[in-house]
């Protein structure tokens, strides 16, 4: 039978059922995979001279053992191996913890290699594996050191991938086609993923790690690029007709002006909607710029056209915001909206599915309950996706299919560089509000340390005194042993003692039930409580336009682009507002974030940063956002390389022959387009 490189694992010696499980488990299941899981890190594992090596680096030693090697026991489970190394003259300790079975391994008047972490002061080496005697060479200067997991060691994926290599290499694809190899410089496939395993040195592994990044990229943007190609070719969407005229009046009998900043992505959208093309972008916002009455104006479109429209969001207190909203809005107009919850009364929810599936309601808001098997649709022209990084992929998969292609509209208050947005967003167009409504009160914010808080409880009391309420947030529910941050717990029972009978304070975080967290919420939002204590289940989506005053407890423990989604949460009535971020940095990056807080509330200057100091995780949120879980490449790191691929991308499928030219026969099987061979692409 002729080999494969798609051959499962399972294929490969010493690979049974347990051991296939583990790899499996790490998301290797051929020997493609097991190729392309590559190490996270290298050890540098060459041999130093005494006088080179730094306190606490990690190199090896080689020497001659001048001691039998003793195992000395400490404790019920713990142990020490000791012996000593003769290294240029000098007789150094070398200790391993908790591995006596290397005693054999250690022969007095033989050569050894030790790798460890050096201990200047004491003239020592705390080991961590013996690398071999003196007559066995090391056929690398580095190391690699792979992700692994409780049932297979890193040593054994390094034995695997070594054995697949050698069986399988000639049969790596060459999938970037040779002239963009050429434009770009990049080794071939085979030599990147031998260079990546088995590196020779460090500019070695750069070079390889250049070629596997740009293809890695080079995919991604090829799929996306296609699916928009796809999507504007057979998912033909809905074209929402609405009246010109009537679309203008409603705009016109809002009780503001738009900004031009709405304008535009206005126009942005309502194009799309107008277009028989399946629409497909993401609306970008900062906090307060008004995101909700764009939406409303993309709702009453599809409305006035005769469809209907889902808007999702992921807490019930958000889904009852927009509906209190979006209600007096609509109801002078005749635009039927409801609002349906895990919370809605079965009597209740039974009439709103029935006028829903009838045609009888025009928008429905929701949480995740719009995603029931039983919620059915007339005609649902437009869903619009809140906050849209909180939900799964399929889950808006789910609300999309319950129409007929309906064209889609995500929306999120996270700012994400314009270049980034659209890059990575691949498939998406992108529309940005990127200026705040007029008469928009700044945040004063300012940070002080723990020592200063019976100031800062001072400062809230006089606000509350003028009849304001206050966040207090913290970023842990309980104490924790690992980090020394204040809590929740202990916070609400500080304030609840500092303010006496005087103010009431209430409590809330992730570890209570929906229900108790929602009953908080309506307090806090019904003024009949002056003080809320939370983690930051807060950060999206509650208004309260009554608090003026939000204090984040360790606020050097936040990335720049959650502290100010936090802080978003004040400053949105016409009172002045405040944030006071509390926080005793220990860290260069800790004191930036509290300089750059302090002097900007502009979100995008904030992503900016955030991405410097931190990168694109604490942007773009948990992993279910539906952004590609890169092995290699770093959207943010490797922008230069993700936009080159972008730009190639974007050609390729541009190009006339793009699905029949064969020097594009692997990129086509990659990305898996082939079955769209029947369809122009021009």
């Amino acid at each position: 039978m002729s080999k494969s490189i798609d051959d499962s694992v399972s294929i490969l010696p010493y690979v049974g059922e347990k051991r296939l499980e583990a790899l499996q488990q790490l998301g290797i299941f051929t020997v493609l995979d097991l190729l392309s899981h590559y190490p996270f890190r290298y050890e540098d594992i060459q041999e130093k001279n005494l006088l080179e090596i730094e306190d606490q680096e990690k190199v090896t030693l080689k020497g001659n053992v001048v001691s039998e090697a003793v195992v000395s026991r400490f404790g019920p489970k713990k142990n020490r191996l000791s012996f000593r190394l003769v290294i240029e003259h000098a007789v150094i300790s070398i200790t391993f913890f908790n591995q006596p079975y290397l005693k054999s391994k250690i022969v007095a008047g033989e050569e050894l290699a030790v790798f460890g972490k050096w201990d200047a002061k004491r003239k020592s080496l705390t080991g961590i594996k013996i690398l071999g005697g003196g007559s066995s060479e090391q056929d690398n200067e580095f190391e690699s050191i792979y992700r692994a997991n409780k049932n297979i060691k890193q040593k054994t994926i390094f034995n695997l991938v070594t054995e697949a290599y050698r069986n399988y290499h000639e049969l790596i694809p060459e999938i970037i086609p040779d002239f963009l190899r050429q434009k770009y410089r990049l080794v071939s496939h085979q030599a990147a993923i031998y260079a990546m395993h088995f590196p020779a040195s460090e500019e070695q592994t750069k070079q390889a790690r250049r070629e596997v990044v740009f293809e890695e990229f080079l995919l991604y943007q090829l799929k996306m690029q296609v699916l928009r190609k796809k999507q504007k070719l057979i998912g033909q969407g809905t074209q929402i007709k609405y009246d010109v005229k009537a679309l203008r009046r409603f705009i016109e009998s809002l009780p503001f002006e738009l900004t031009a900043a709405q304008k535009r992505v206005v126009n942005e959208i309502c194009k799309d909607l107008r277009q028989p093309n399946h629409m497909h972008r993401l609306l970008q916002g900062d906090v307060g710029s008004g995101k909700t009455i764009v939406a409303a104006i993309a709702l009453f479109a599809a409305a006035n056209a005769g469809y209907q429209s889902a808007l999702m969001v992921p807490t019930e207190i958000l889904a009852e915001q927009h509906m209190e909203s979006l209600d007096q809005l609509f109801d002078p107009l005749e635009v039927r909206v409801a609002l349906l919850t895990g919370s809605t009364k079965t009597k209740e929810r039974r009439v709103i599915l029935e006028e829903l599936a009838n045609g009888q309601l025009d928008v429905i808001i929701g949480t995740h309950a719009l995603i029931q098997e039983d919620v059915h649709f007339a005609r649902l022209g437009l869903v619009i996706t809140d906050e849209q990084h909180r939900f799964g992929v399929n889950q808006r998969k789910i609300l999309r299919d319950k129409g007929k292609e309906p064209d889609v509209l995500f929306m999120t208050a996270t700012p994400i560089p314009r270049t980034l947005a659209i890059t990575t967003y691949g498939e998406m167009d992108v529309s940005i509000i990127d200026e705040l409504p007029a008469g928009r009160i700044p945040i004063e914010t300012t940070w002080t340390r723990p020592k200063n808080f019976e100031h800062t409880l001072e400062f809230i009391e006089n606000q509350l005194k003028k009849g304001s309420q206050a966040y207090v947030i913290c970023p842990l529910i309980e104490e924790s042993e690992s980090l020394d941050v204040k809590n929740a717990t202990d916070i609400y029972e500080k304030l609840t003692a500092y303010y006496a009978s005087r103010y009431k304070v209430g409590l809330l975080h992730g570890k209570m039930k929906p229900a108790e967290k929602e009953a908080v919420m309506q307090d806090f939002k019904d003024n009949k409580l002056n003080v809320l204590v939370s983690t930051t289940v807060i950060e999206v989506g509650v208004n309260v336009p009554n608090a003026t005053t939000m204090v984040i407890y360790d606020a050097d423990r936040f990335g720049l682009s959650q502290l100010h989604q936090l802080r978003g949460r004040v400053g949105r009535g016409h009172k002045e507002s405040y944030c006071i971020l509390v926080a005793n940095p220990k860290s260069e990056t800790g004191m930036e974030r509290m300089k750059i807080m302090t002097e900007t509330t502009d979100g995008f200057v904030l992503s900016e940063k955030d991405l410097e100091l931190r990168g694109a995780g604490d942007l773009f949120g948990s992993k279910q956002s539906g952004l590609p879980d890169f092995k290699i490449g770093d959207i943010v790191g490797d922008f230069g390389a993700l936009e080159a691929a972008r730009q190639e991308a974007s050609e390729l499928v541009n190009q006339p022959d793009f699905l029949t030219n064969p020097a594009y026969e692997e990129l086509r099987k990659a990305v898996g387009v082939d079955n769209l061979a029947g369809l122009n692409f021009n």
